[in-house]
């Protein structure tokens, strides 16, 4: 008779787990960033409400799926990209919901009532969409063409194109009204 210690056979021998490298917690990932993405939303929207609630809305996605996205390699482009998605996806669902409810009419220019806004704001409100984010992330969010390109969905040329358009229109703004 065995001893009830002894082993009866080769038993494997009890290891510990293999350690992940830990991931950043997504509370600091979202004290990192909101601030450069909510500014960067305002200047692409020209409204701070909607800038809050795209960013709102960006983060709780990311959140949904931070055990993926907190491995992926730029995850403050995936940020970025998805807050532009939810931007665009909302302004199409805005135009088709104004073409079934009512007939487009001409607004009052919100920049024109205000007087004391900034020139940088009225000067991005001239741009298109587009436009408007590039020079946004490049110029002021300091991101390369290649990033700026993967966050907006299009090839770093396209962001570059933009750029310079971007560029020129609000070259010509500064001389023509500066």
């Amino acid at each position: 008779m065995l001893p009830m210690n002894a082993p009866t056979q080769a038993e494997p021998a009890v290891t510990d787990p293999p350690t992940l490298p830990e991931m950043p917690a997504f509370e600091e990932f979202f004290e990192a960033e909101h601030s450069g993405l909510f500014g960067a939303l305002v200047l692409i929207t020209r409204d701070r409400h909607e800038a809050e609630e795209l960013m709102q809305d960006a983060f709780l996605r990311l959140w949904e799926r931070w055990d993926r996205v907190s491995g992926l390699d730029d995850p403050t482009g995936y940020l970025y990209r998805t807050a532009l998605n939810l931007s665009r996806s909302r302004t199409r669902r805005a135009a088709i919901a104004v073409r079934r409810v009512a007939h487009p009419r001409e607004r009052a220019d919100r920049l024109a009532e205000v007087d004391e806004r900034d020139a940088a704001v009225k000067a991005l409100a001239l741009l298109t969409r587009r436009q408007r984010a590039a020079v946004v992330l490049v110029d002021a969010l300091g991101l390369t063409s290649e990033e700026a390109g993967e966050a907006l969905g299009v090839k770093a040329s396209t962001v570059r194109v933009l750029l310079a358009r971007g560029r020129a229109a609000l070259r010509k703004e500064w001389t023509d009204h500066g």
